[in-house]
């Protein structure tokens, strides 16, 4: 299965390659799908593409929900 998940943009390396976190964690993600990235950004990853850029808000809840689905997988 495969799932994509939203990050924030930390910083943009150049046209192409940005650095991207969830909490502590940061990984290097291609930013040529997104028109004019920022960091500060919320973004949807897949596969290490930046496919669309989304509201704080909704990154929030989606993460929110990861977590209490993780937690429902541990017991």
């Amino acid at each position: 299965m495969c799932l994509a998940v939203p990050l924030k943009i930390t910083r943009i390396i150049d046209d192409f390659t940005a650095m991207a976190a969830s909490g502590s964690e940061e990984i290097q993600i291609n930013i040529s799908l997104l028109e004019d990235p920022k960091a500060g950004e919320f973004v949807i990853v897949h596969a290490g593409f930046a496919m669309s850029k989304v509201h704080e808000d909704e990154a929030a809840e989606t993460l929110k929900l990861l977590k209490e689905l993780e937690g429902y997988a541990n017991e």
